[in-house]
């Protein structure tokens, strides 16, 4: 909706796709995420980015408008979560593996040649 717009100064890690029951949940299937060190994030326009503490460890940052999940980062953390969705293409990212496996939900299954961890 352009509700919320940032650039990112320098490079992104990897796609990390988390498949714990949070993430699932606050997305609908499991969520793609690259990071950057947090002070490498610049919101260029934040007026509906509203953040949600969604556990003791860790906060999301959504669109109040229209319900974008956007960035994920842990309270306290130095690095910032991004929505791989949210970014614009030609990213020059790729997805590197899988996390919290252990968590997925039954409806899908795994076939690609990432690494799959059971947990974070």
């Amino acid at each position: 909706c352009g509700g919320v717009r940032y650039l990112v100064i320098g490079s992104l890690r990897g796609v990390v796709a988390c498949h714990c029951s949070q993430c699932r949940r606050t997305s609908g299937h499991f969520v793609a995420m690259t990071s950057a060190p947090s002070a490498a994030v610049k919101l260029t326009t934040s007026a509906s980015l509203t953040w949600y503490r969604s556990s003791s460890a860790a906060e999301r940052g959504f669109c109040s408008v229209c319900g974008g999940n956007l960035f994920w980062r842990q309270i306290g953390g130095d690095t910032t979560s991004i929505a791989a969705g949210t970014l614009d293409t030609p990213t020059g990212i790729a997805m590197e593996q899988h996390i919290c496996v252990a968590d997925k939900s039954d409806y899908y299954t795994l076939t690609d040649e990432l690494p799959k961890h059971a947990a974070w």
